[in-house]
C-alpha cells in the first residue's frame, strides 16, 4: 500500500517506537500524520520534536491526546479518579462487559480517532494505523493479583459490616483484562470498517523480551512474577485476536503484527536524575552507627533512614517505556545469552516495509497464517461420506435433523428450520417463488400446524414460531432471542419475502456453475453444483451457509490463497451495525 498522500495515525507516537514509527513514515510523505499520546504535553512534544527535525516535509502534523480505551469525555482524567467515581465507575464497567452497541461504540475515543470524529482531526478518517501502544502492559499492570487479594481478605475478615460489597465488586471487575481486550479489538474493527482503514500494524510484544519463564528479572516477584506473566497472556491473546481480525473480509486488507522478541534501545544516553514513575528518586543515609536492630528493621514499623537534601544522579541509557537503566543494568541485560537488545529504527522500517506491501518474513500474523493446520483434502474427501451416512440416518428413523441449538446462535437454527419449513412446504425453489409472500406463509402455517415433529423441536430448543399474523407465537418454557431476526422462526408474509430474494438469488447462482464454464473459477458450494445437474431442490444446511456468507458477511478466508482483496472489497458495504449478533 502507498502510504505518499494518505492519512497516517500512529496510536502510542510519543514513545520510543512510536518516534521512530513517526519519522519513517514521514520520509513516506503522507498528506497528514496524527501522532497520538497518553498525555497532551507528550504528543505536543512528539509533533514539535518532528516538525524540527522535517522542517521541509509537505505532511500536516497533528498532535492529539488522550486514553484510548475509554469514552472520550473521560479520555484525560487519570484511571484512578474514574474509578473512586462511583457514577463513572459504572459507566464504564458496563462499556466493557455490555453486549456492544451504538451508544458505547460512539462515545468511544478510539473510534472518534480513527474515524477522524475526534476534536482536531477534521473529520479525515485514518488511512493507515500504526499502533504502538503497549496494550498487554496496560491491561496486566491493572494487577488483578493485588485486587484479588484485596477483596478476599475483605471477605476473610470476622466484622464485614462496614464494607461497601459493591464497590469492591465493582473494583474487582475493573482489572480483569480479557473483556477489556476484547472489547477493545471489537470497537477497533467497527471503528476501522467505518472509516475504511486499509491498513493496521501492530507493534506488538512478547512481554519478556523474548526470554522464556526462566526470565531473571521482573517486577515485583522473581522469575517471573504472575503479573508479567498477565502481560505475556494479553499480548498472545492480542496477537491470536489480530489473527482472527486479519481472516475477516471487511476488516482492513493489511492487518500485521511486528513482535519485538528482545529489549528496545534506546532514546538517550545522559547523566542525571534517575526517575522513577517521572519523579527523582530521592536519597536517604543511615551509617552504621545508626543501624537498627534486626528485628526492628525486619518489621517494618517506624520510619526508616535519614533524607538528605538530595537525589539519585548518575549515568543512564533510556529505553523508553521501559525505563532508565544503569550502565551496569544494561551490560547485564544486553549481553548475549540474555535479552539482548533491537533498535526502535530497525522496527520502524519493518513497519514501513509491510506496510508498503514488503515481504520481511518478520509478521506475526503472516507466520501463524502459514503455520496453523487448516482444512484438509482429507476432511473434504469425507464430507460427502458423512453427509451420506447422515441422510440415510434419517430415512431409516424417519426424522428430520434440523437444529439443536447448541452450536448456536438462535439465529442459526432460526434459519434452518424456516429453511425446513419451505422445503417441506414447496418441495422445490421453483414452487417457492411462484407463490405471493401471503400464500407462502399460510402454506408454511399448514406446515406447522400438520408438523408436531418439527413444531415440538423448535420449541423445545427455545426457538418460538411467530405467526403469520405477527400477534401471535408458539413457544416452550425457554425462549434463547428476543428479536425475530435474533432467532425467532418468523412466518410473517415481509420475512417469506425476504426468503423469495434469497432464493431467487441461490437459483441464479447455481444456474452459473451449470451455464458452461467447467473451470475451476466458480466455487460449487450446491449439491446441484457438484453433481452437475439442475432439479431444483435445495439442502437446508447449504441454503444457510450462502446466507452466513451473503447476508451477514461471515465468509471464511482459510485456505483462500489470493481470496482475500476480491472478498474485502465485494463485501465491503455500507450496512447498519447488526449489535445484538455480536458475542
Amino acid at each position: 500500500m502507498d502510504i505518499e498522500g494518505k492519512h497516517v495515525l500512529v496510536l502510542g507516537g510519543f514513545g520510543l517506537v512510536g518516534s521512530a514509527v513517526c519519522r519513517a513514515l514521514l520520509a513516506e510523505r503522507p498528506a497528514r500524520l496524527v501522532v497520538a499520546s497518553l498525555l497532551q504535553a507528550e504528543a505536543e512534544a512528539a509533533v514539535e520534536r518532528l516538525r524540527r527535525e522535517f522542517t521541509l516535509a509537505p505532511v500536516e502534523i497533528i498532535p492529539l491526546w488522550g486514553n484510548v480505551f475509554v469514552r472520550a469525555e473521560y479520555k484525560d482524567t487519570p484511571r484512578s479518579a474514574l474509578m473512586a467515581d462511583p457514577r463513572i465507575r459504572s459507566r464504564l464497567l458496563a462499556d466493557v462487559f455490555q453486549e456492544l452497541n451504538e451508544d458505547i461504540y460512539a462515545a468511544s475515543f478510539l473510534a472518534q480517532v480513527i474515524e477522524g470524529r475526534a476534536p482536531g482531526l477534521g473529520g479525515h478518517p485514518a488511512d493507515i494505523i500504526v499502533d504502538c501502544i503497549n496494550t498487554a502492559t496496560v491491561l496486566a499492570y491493572q494487577n488483578i493479583y493485588d485486587a484479588a487479594s484485596h477483596l478476599l481478605a475483605l471477605a476473610r475478615e470476622e466484622r464485614q459490616g462496614g464494607v461497601n460489597w459493591a464497590f469492591e465488586l465493582e473494583g474487582m471487575l475493573s482489572v480483569i483484562p480479557t473483556p477489556q481486550l476484547v472489547r477493545h479489538i471489537q470497537i477497533l474493527y467497527e471503528a476501522m470498517k467505518r472509516a475504511g482503514t486499509g491498513a493496521y500494524i501492530k507493534v506488538g510484544t512478547t512481554g519478556t523480551g523474548g526470554m522464556g519463564l526462566n526470565i531473571p528479572y521482573s517486577h515485583g516477584e522473581r522469575k517471573p512474577s504472575r503479573v508479567l506473566l498477565t502481560k505475556s497472556a494479553m499480548a498472545g491473546a492480542h496477537t491470536l485476536l489480530l489473527f482472527l481480525l486479519a481472516r475477516t473480509p471487511d476488516a482492513p486488507p493489511i492487518v500485521k503484527e511486528i513482535k519485538p522478541a528482545a529489549a528496545i534501545a534506546w532514546k538517550e544516553i545522559a547523566y542525571g536524575p534517575i526517575r522513577r514513575g517521572g519523579q527523582p528518586i530521592p536519597l536517604y543515609d543511615c551509617p552504621p552507627e545508626a543501624a537498627y536492630p534486626l528485628e526492628q528493621a525486619l518489621s517494618g514499623k517506624g520510619s526508616f533512614g535519614q533524607p538528605t537534601e538530595d537525589v539519585l544522579e548518575s549515568v543512564y541509557i533510556d529505553t523508553g517505556e521501559n525505563g532508565l537503566f544503569s550502565l551496569g543494568e544494561f551490560t547485564a541485560l544486553s549481553t548475549l545469552g540474555q535479552m539482548e537488545f533491537v533498535t526502535p529504527e530497525e522496527i520502524a522500517r519493518v513497519v514501513v516495509a509491510e506496510i508498503k506491501g514488503g515481504s520481511t518474513g518478520l509478521d506475526v500474523i503472516a507466520a501463524l497464517d502459514s503455520a496453523v493446520m487448516g482444512p484438509t483434502y482429507r476432511a473434504a474427501f469425507l464430507r460427502d461420506a458423512a453427509l451420506t451416512r447422515l441422510h440415510q440416518l434419517e430415512a431409516q428413523h424417519g426424522v428430520e435433523s434440523i437444529a439443536f441449538e447448541m452450536l448456536g446462535p438462535p439465529r442459526l437454527s432460526k434459519l434452518l428450520f424456516e429453511a425446513a419449513l419451505i422445503k417441506r412446504a414447496c418441495g422445490s425453489i421453483g414452487a417457492a417463488l411462484d407463490q405471493t409472500p401471503e400464500s407462502l406463509a399460510q402454506a408454511l402455517l399448514s406446515q406447522v400446524s400438520a408438523s408436531p415433529d418439527l413444531r415440538t423441536q423448535a420449541i423445545s430448543i427455545g426457538i418460538p414460531i411467530l405467526l403469520p399474523d405477527g400477534g401471535r407465537m408458539l413457544r416452550g418454557p425457554v425462549m434463547k432471542a428476543h428479536t425475530p431476526e435474533e432467532g425467532w422462526v418468523d412466518l410473517r408474509p415481509e420475512n417469506m419475502a425476504r426468503w423469495q430474494a434469497r432464493l431467487s438469488a441461490i437459483r441464479a447462482e447455481i444456474a452459473q456453475t451449470l451455464s458452461g464454464d467447467t473451470s475451476s473459477r466458480l466455487d460449487r458450494i450446491f449439491a446441484d453444483s457438484r453433481a452437475w445437474r439442475a432439479n431444483d431442490t435445495f439442502d437446508i444446511g447449504e441454503v444457510v451457509a450462502w446466507i452466513f456468507i451473503h447476508e451477514d458477511a461471515g465468509p471464511s478466508l482459510a485456505g483462500r490463497v489470493g481470496g482475500r482483496d476480491h472478498l474485502s472489497s465485494r463485501l465491503r458495504t455500507a450496512r447498519p451495525p447488526r449489535w445484538s449478533t455480536w458475542v
